[in-house]
């Protein structure tokens, strides 16, 4: 863990969410991982319980298999980095 509470960086840099953290905080961090709620068929998007559960809360409220559900969010989040990291097509920078 890193001083500031958040996971600590791996060697490659990715950085895995913690999967205590709510489902909202997920969200504002990898807007990427929307799609993956979405797509697992979840309401969570917009939801004002979103602040208060995590991934395993969630996963037992809408009986969705949680390693499956953890490693599409970790994907997304993956994704979401990558796409961050890249500058944006036409600007000085690409």
């Amino acid at each position: 863990m890193c001083s500031d509470g958040g996971a600590a960086l791996d060697p490659s840099g990715y950085n895995e969410p913690p999967m205590s953290l709510s489902l909202d905080e997920i969200m504002r961090r990898w807007p990427a991982t929307i799609r993956v709620f979405l797509h697992h068929e979840m309401l969570c998007v917009g939801c004002p319980i979103a602040i208060f559960h995590t991934v395993a809360d969630t996963c037992d409220a809408h009986d969705i298999d949680r390693k499956r559900f953890e490693d599409d969010l970790s994907d997304a989040i993956r994704d979401d980095d990558n796409a961050a990291a890249q500058p944006f097509a036409g600007s000085e920078y690409s």
